[in-house]
């Protein structure tokens, strides 16, 4: 019975042949060997000889197994078999490669057993050895699959990775810098090169490489020979595999190759368009990249590499177009930008300045403004280096004759745009620009420089007309201010001033006026009629004549403003015009002044800070409203005091406060009490107002007096010199000091401020110097101190013969540098003095 219960059929089971053992090891499927601890053969069956070629004789006794292996098996069995086996007693499937008789190696899977005796000490080994020929083949294949299928993984994730890059790409530029570097990540390529289609300039310009020194890194024409153009041409993949293809097919690359060690070349132009119709296509590039040795590129490294050609041909497509349209909101924000900073200057030579600075070098490296107005012409250049001045002049004057735009060209010898600025149909002038290399002869490029010499030639006539009507304007204005000022009189100095608005052509209507209206009483006003132009200036002049005859009555000013209101009656523009009015006794000093709306005038006595007049304050002249009731105030002013009447444009600014103003007035009026008299308006004008404003301003400035002593305080500028001595000199023909004294104390003062401004102050542009003069019936003295550093003594100071003129202008010159250094110079009064 079996185990199973059912009949016992193995006794039943008889081969037909008797079987021999010792045949069944001889002829086994796999090699049998028998060896010694130490390797030494001592068995072999007949399946190994047949797979090895070798005699039994050969390897009994006479070889070790470890011998039959290859070089790396034998270590592979020192490191790993021998300790494996005397460890565990057995090993199972290590490979190893078996030398052959006739030297092949028989690829081989090998299982040991160590015996061991009863002592547990190494008796034999036993090795079964199976032939794996077959499956080490198959081995093979499955690892080439891997590494084919590996590859093709990684070229598409590069090529993934080179689309992603490429959507993420806006400029032409970033496109080919992307595709340039995707042959040495998906193809293992030595260099690559890119090569785009410029179609305006008709070339095929280098734009991107990895390593220049390889190839022909150079621009060519799209009709060249060169294996580049003619690719762009064909728009077909052209693998070059050797040096000897190139020689038959492109023979421009046989020298870079040879050079640069490149046995194998792809071109593949970067096209776009749909891909199953040729005629469609547009090949905007081409990208060479090259290989070290022969390199055969697979059919699905093929098919990648177009991909990659079309892929990068949309990418390009789309940076071109959005590299136009970029362009054209480039050149149409730059045109808006500059005509708006043109408007932002009126003046002619300022608009042309800022021109150049648009162009310059944001457009061109050099460019030139040429304009035949007025007498004399401008030209006004930017940049350099400056082009061929004779090449230059006959282009400028063929545009000019012409009145058509001259554009550089690639062989042009002067190297210079030059374009009409027509306005109003009139050709005003020339432009010339000589741009970078990239922007010329493009046909973009020559619009856009069309349509800004239109908008620069419209905005330089409008400045050219502002500056024409500008001057008839200013013209009128002076013509309407008062004539001569009285003059001459030494109880009394009047200093005006009038500042039109920058940005207005209209005449204004500020005005000032100052006359005698007797030997003995001054008569000074200063207005403002509402509202410019004609009418304003119309209806200043006739106020400023009804002033004048109003105060020939002498009834004072309360009675001339109730006359001027009763004026308003018959000249309505005049109505709501404010005035500062006042009359001096110029035998007792006495003032009578009042303000009809106007702003207080402002008086600085010599002692005592300034202090601004506001008594006898009433509605402007022919007001309806307010306080029209019109008083007067008088008040004794001690001699040399000062009295400043101005307008609104002066103070009024829409950021600040009124009263703001009048104290940084009352501030700078004081910096400026010691100041002369002549320049004392203009230089309020230039710290209060500056040169660039929106309202006239109009300041008329009084002095009372003679001043028994005269203290001035200027700085350290040579400008300064002269109105001090015109100050000085006022001064001293007031106190009847006679023309020689007056003129040898007026160059002895001069000498000394100029060697306080040189000596003293010659590093410190900021210094002060103050003058001192006092008069008697005997003589006349004059101290200038400065608080400078001189360097060395006094005799080391030569200006000339500076020192020498004020000793022989003076009787008496003394030096104190103990602070400072003053210098104290007396003069005897004359015969010639009054």
């Amino acid at each position: 019975m079996s185990d199973s219960g059912g009949p016992d059929v193995t006794q039943e089971l008889r081969l037909p042949w008797d079987e021999d053992p010792d045949d069944l090891y001889e002829h086994a499927p796999c090699g049998y060997l028998t060896t010694l601890p130490d390797g030494t053969i001592v068995r072999v069956n007949q399946t190994f000889l047949t797979w090895t070629g070798y005699t039994r004789g050969e390897l009994v006794g006479h070889r070790r197994f470890r011998d039959l292996l290859s070089s790396g098996g034998q270590i592979y069995h020192e490191t790993h078999y021998a300790p494996l086996l005397r460890m565990q007693d057995e090993v199972h499937e290590l490979a190893f490669d078996v030398v052959c008789a006739d030297g092949r190696q028989l690829p081989t899977l090998v299982n040991s057993t160590l015996g061991r005796d009863e002592a547990k000490q190494p008796r034999a080994i036993r090795t079964m050895i199976f032939n794996a020929t077959e499956r080490r083949q198959y081995e093979k294949e499955l690892l080439l699959a891997r590494n084919i299928a590996e590859a093709s993984e990684r070229r598409v994730r590069v090529l993934q990775q080179i689309v992603a890059d490429l959507s993420a790409a806006p400029t032409e530029a970033e496109v080919a810098e992307a595709v340039v570097r995707a042959p040495e990540a998906a193809f293992g390529a030595a260099s690559s090169s890119i090569y785009l289609v410029d179609v305006e300039r008709d070339q095929i310009v280098a734009v991107a490489s990895t390593d220049p020194t390889t190839g022909n890194w150079d621009d060519m024409p799209r009709s060249s020979p060169r294996a580049v153009a003619r690719v762009a041409e064909r728009g077909d993949l052209h693998v070059v595999a050797s040096i000897t293809e190139a020689k038959e097919h492109f023979p421009d690359l046989v020298d870079s190759m040879r050079r640069s060690g490149r046995n194998t070349v792809v071109l593949l132009p970067l096209t776009t368009g749909p891909t199953d119709e040729q005629a469609g296509i547009v090949t905007l590039g081409v990208l060479a990249f090259s290989f070290k040795g022969e390199h055969k590129l697979s059919d699905g490294e093929l098919r990648v590499v177009r991909l990659l050609g079309q892929q990068a041909g949309q990418a390009l497509d789309r940076a071109r177009l959005y590299d136009d349209v970029r362009r054209r909101e480039e050149r149409s924000q730059f045109l808006a930008e500059t005509t708006g900073a043109l408007d932002e200057v009126y003046r002619l030579q300022p608009r042309i300045r800022r021109l150049l600075d648009r162009l310059v070098p944001e457009v061109a490296d050099w460019a030139e403004v040429r304009l035949q107005v007025g007498a004399v012409p401008i030209e006004e250049p930017k940049g350099s280096p400056a082009p061929d001045a004779e090449l230059l002049q006959k282009r400028l004057g063929k545009v000019a004759a012409s009145g058509e735009a001259i554009f550089s060209g690639e062989d042009d010898a002067l190297d210079c745009s030059v374009l009409p600025l027509t306005a109003r149909g009139l050709v005003l002038g020339t432009l010339a620009l000589r741009m970078a290399p990239d922007r010329r002869d493009a046909a973009a490029e020559r619009a856009f420089l069309s349509d800004l010499a239109d908008r620069a030639a419209l905005a330089l006539e409008n400045a050219r007309l502002y500056e024409q009507e500008r001057q008839i304007a200013r013209t009128l204005q002076r013509s309407l201010l008062a004539g001569e000022l009285p003059s001459g009189d030494n109880r009394f100095a009047v200093e005006t001033f009038y500042q039109a608005a920058a940005q207005d052509l209209e005449v204004g209507g500020d005005w000032y006026d100052a006359f005698l209206i007797n030997p003995d009483k001054l008569a000074v006003v200063v207005g403002d009629v509402v509202g410019r132009g004609i009418d304003a200036a119309t209806t200043m002049g006739q106020l400023r004549s009804a002033v004048r005859a109003l105060a020939t009555n002498g009834d004072g000013p309360a009675r001339l403003i109730e006359g001027l209101d009763r004026f308003c009656e018959r000249v309505e523009p005049a109505r709501m015009a404010t005035v500062a009015y006042a009359e001096i006794d110029l035998v007792t000093g006495e003032i009578a002044y009042c303000c009809a709306g106007h702003l207080p005038p402002l008086l600085q006595e010599p002692a005592g800070s300034p202090e601004f007049l506001m008594h006898a304050r009433s509605a402007p002249i022919g007001s309806r409203a307010g306080n029209t009731s019109r008083t007067e105030h008088r008040r004794r002013l001690p001699a040399g005091s000062r009295m400043l009447l101005y307008t609104d444009g002066l103070i009024e600014r829409r950021s600040r406060s009124i009263d703001k103003g009048f104290e940084i007035l009352a501030r700078e009026y004081a910096r400026r009490r010691d100041a002369p008299l002549q320049g004392l308006a203009a230089g309020l004008a230039d710290t209060l107002v500056g040169k660039d404003h929106a309202d006239d301003v109009c300041m008329l400035c009084l002095t009372l007096g003679t001043e028994e002593r005269i203290e001035r305080t200027i700085g350290a500028d040579r400008m300064q010199i002269a109105l001090l001595r015109a100050d000085l000199r006022a001064w001293l023909v007031a106190h009847g000091v006679g023309p020689e004294g007056r003129d040898a104390v007026l160059l002895a003062c001069s000498e000394a401020v100029a060697n306080a401004i040189e000596h003293g102050y010659r590093d410190d542009p900021f210094g002060m110097i103050d003058v001192v003069a006092t008069v008697t019936e005997d003589a006349v003295e004059v101290r200038v101190t400065d608080r400078g550093t001189w360097r060395g003594p006094l005799s080391d100071v030569s200006r000339g013969r500076g020192l020498q003129l004020i000793r022989e202008s003076m009787d008496q010159v003394l030096f104190d540098r103990s602070d400072g250094t003053t210098v104290t110079m007396r003069r005897r009064r004359g015969e010639d003095d009054e």
